[in-house]
Formats: structure tokens, sequence, C-alpha cells
């Protein structure tokens, strides 16, 4: 049986996939960037549906959707240039220590 965690950070990691795939797909109407997207969408809620088997609801939706955000702004700054100026830094730099603080302060 997978971790929760382990599963959380999966479902992360396919949240990042399908908002790529989102992008490659043009508004899902190019065929195969589309079902990659639905295949990610479909493995992200799998993995999430695992990792809330043993993980507190809130924390789980809020490191999920943390991980999908900053994994997005660091993708976008890597392949599509988009700025990384110091204030989106700092930003991006809230999200992750309020993953890592969830992680730390969970019970599980």
């Amino acid at each position: 049986m997978m971790n929760g965690w382990l599963a959380l950070l999966t479902a992360g990691l396919l949240e990042i996939i399908w908002a790529l795939g989102l992008k490659y797909s043009d508004g899902l109407t190019r065929f195969w960037p589309s079902i990659g997207t639905i295949i990610a969408i479909l493995l992200s809620f799998a993995m999430m549906s695992l990792a809330l088997r043993s993980l507190p609801f809130g924390t789980a939706y809020a490191v999920w959707t943390g991980i999908g955000a900053a994994g997005s702004i660091i993708v976008g700054i890597a392949i599509y240039s988009e700025p990384a100026d110091p204030m989106r830094l700092f930003c991006l730099t809230l999200i992750i220590a309020g993953m890592v603080g969830l992680k730390l302060n969970s019970p599980v």
C-alpha cells in the first residue's frame, strides 16, 4: 500500500502535468494533448483519493494545490520565460514554506 504522503506528492506532480497539458491541448481541441491531460487529471484524483485515506483533509488539499501552484510557477519560469522577479520568488517561497509547515505540523 502506498504511503499517504507519497500518494499526495504524486497527485501534486500529476497536477503540474495536467496544467501543462491544458496549455498544450489548446482548450482541449488537440486530440493527444487532451487525452494526456485527461489521463493526468484522473491519475491525480486517484492519488489524491489514496492520500485522503490517511492524511487530514485540509492539509492534503492545501499541499496538493500548493504543489500544483508552485510547480506551475517553476515550470512557467523554466519553460516559458515567465518573470522571476524578487516579489514573485518571495511569494513562491511562501507557498513552499506553507506546505512544509503543514507537513511538519501534520499528525500523520
